[in-house]
């Protein structure tokens, strides 16, 4: 398995990876987004992170960002895990677990001495990832919103 950054080459099985894990989104919100990382139009993620497993190809991604602050965490500058898959056929076989390794190590290379991530609280298999690998959970957010008529 070898963990590398996303190139341009890359973009169709990144845009089937995130559609798999924010399917809310359309392929048309996510292909923007993709473009506009390659081009640098965006502030968010600040790398990709691929997992290639042999002839299976891509199976895996880490989204990361550096956030100014992050639940739970006291230091101001947190590496962040904006995005985590790995393609149902590669799970339970290390690819998760490398890739979060390959972004400590990134948070780490960006001066960062912590990191942070987040999932829905439906989504107990995500929850059970993250404290497999030493995430500490430290409290669940529900988020609103409201328009403010003009």
């Amino acid at each position: 398995m070898t963990i590398r950054l996303a190139t341009r080459h890359d973009a169709g099985a990144w845009l089937a990876m995130r559609r798999a894990l924010w399917p809310q989104a359309s392929e048309s919100e996510h292909r923007a987004e993709i473009d506009g990382f390659f081009a640098g139009q965006v502030r968010e993620p600040l790398a990709v992170l691929l997992a290639e497993y042999g002839a299976a190809g891509v199976v895996g991604l880490a989204e990361l960002s550096i956030r100014p602050s992050a639940e739970g965490c006291t230091r101001d500058r947190v590496a962040y895990l904006e995005g985590w898959f790995v393609v149902p056929e590669a799970r339970r076989r290390g690819v998760g677990r490398a890739l979060v390794a390959a972004a400590e190590q990134w948070g780490r290379d960006h001066g960062c001495r912590e990191f942070a991530s987040d999932t829905q609280s439906d989504n107990l298999a995500g929850a059970a990832a993250h404290r497999a690998l030493g995430f500490i959970e430290v409290g669940s957010v529900r988020c609103f919103r409201k328009a403010i008529a003009a």
